[in-house]
């Protein structure tokens, strides 16, 4: 049986793989009709290069987005990314984290944050007969509330996040090399 962390490392690749695959690519975007009077702009190659601080870029504006409104999330990303120079791959990929089997969860917990904040009564139960509409009338703005806090604390958290992890993996890398030159190990990794 192999180690945890080889399975977790496994488990990993997969998950890139896939999202990888559902993230559409430069290439695909550059033969699309519709984004022909901007494609200048969206398929400037320095917003699909996984560095550091566009990476970091990408995380804030897909999280932000994934919250921030319930439709169009990976247009409103890619349009932020343009404009703040992060990587659209990153941000169009996070924006799936509210997604139709996750709504759910992050209503009732935005609505518990929101309620929280600005201590709202619980919300009426409903009839049998109503709708979504009225779910949602129910639970209203301390949902709303919760999902801005969701927002912009996640974004700022997802941005120091990224930079503290890729510093870490970069001092990490450089510690490595140098261990390896004190041994008197040349060359790349094998």
């Amino acid at each position: 049986m192999p180690p945890p962390h080889s399975r977790f490392r496994a488990v990993l690749s997969r998950l890139r793989q896939g999202i990888a695959a559902s993230v559409p690519t430069r290439e695909s975007l550059a033969g699309s009709t519709f984004l022909r009077p901007i494609a200048s702009h969206v398929l400037d190659p320095a917003l699909w290069r996984r560095q550091r601080e566009s990476v970091a870029r990408g995380v804030a504006i897909g999280v932000f987005w994934a919250f921030a409104i319930p439709f169009a999330q990976v247009l409103f990303a890619a349009a932020h990314c343009v404009w703040w120079r992060a990587n659209i791959p990153v941000a169009a990929a996070i924006t799936f984290i509210t997604n139709p089997f996750t709504v759910g969860f992050w209503l009732w917990l935005a609505y518990q944050l929101g309620s929280l904040v600005i201590d709202a009564p619980p919300p009426v139960m409903l009839s049998n007969g109503a709708g979504l509409m009225a779910w949602l009338g129910a639970i209203g703005w301390p949902a709303v509330l919760g999902m801005g806090i969701f927002a912009v604390g996640g974004s700022s958290i997802g941005y120091v996040l990224v930079n503290a992890v890729w510093r870490l993996r970069d001092r990490r890398r450089r510690q490595r090399l140098m261990a390896r030159r004190r041994m008197g190990v040349s060359g790349p990794k094998a």
